[in-house]
């Protein structure tokens, strides 16, 4: 049995037994070709952490083919609706992101407490990598140092993740923490700067998504 999660101008977001099946072909025809390029974005990130035994709290991908990825369920709550106040899922958040890091993929939207879950034992998971940057995996395997803009987006990954603790469990913010949190990157605050008035007309005034729409694939 099928379950619609979501429909937009991408396409759609359905949930099939214990699969996730995000379906670009019913885009709208302006913005098919975007559509598709996310969908490729999301897909080359999955395989990545999907290699050796995978990452936990990440779903795997099962299936892609022109128009259609199809990939596993995870069971969880959006981050705004479960409101995780426990130390222990921060602390596990930090390390899902080291691992996703370790193995050269960024994100890039985790800002959205949307693409955040808190599954049934309370640990985190991770949903929506279509704007996730991975490395090639032979430039990996070559050089595993990383680039500066790839240091500067995994630094607003772990800023994202602690904004959200500073919502939900601000009394156990570290100065460490703290700290990062007052150093945006370059990266971030050019974004802030120019970039993310763009992005608010595009999804406020055109496609009609609030803060909180638009990356997850729950309905809350």
């Amino acid at each position: 049995m099928s379950e619609l999660l979501k429909s937009d101008v991408f396409g759609s977001i359905s949930r099939v037994g214990d699969t996730v099946v995000r379906e670009a072909r019913s885009a709208r025809p302006w913005a098919r070709r975007l559509a598709l390029h996310l969908m490729a974005r999301e897909h080359r990130a999955l395989t990545r952490l999907a290699l050796g035994s995978g990452v936990e709290g990440i779903p795997r991908a099962l299936d892609f083919e022109p128009g259609r990825l199809t990939r596993g369920w995870i069971e969880g709550t959006p981050m705004q609706v479960a409101k995780p106040r426990d130390p222990a899922y921060y602390r596990a958040a930090a390390r899902l992101l080291r691992r996703l890091h370790a193995a050269n993929v960024i994100h890039n939207d985790l800002a959205k407490e949307t693409n955040w879950l808190v599954t049934p034992d309370g640990r985190p998971a991770l949903v929506d990598f279509q704007l996730a940057m991975t490395s090639r995996l032979r430039r990996v395997m070559q050089d595993s140092r990383r680039g500066a803009l790839a240091r500067a987006l995994g630094h607003d990954d772990l800023r994202h993740l602690l904004k959200h603790k500073r919502s939900y469990l601000p009394e156990r913010l570290t100065a460490r923490e703290k700290k990062i949190l007052a150093t945006p990157s370059l990266a971030s605050r050019a974004w802030m700067a120019s970039g993310k008035q763009v992005y608010l007309f595009v999804t406020r005034r055109i496609l009609h998504w609030r803060d909180r729409e638009g990356a997850g694939d729950r309905v809350a």
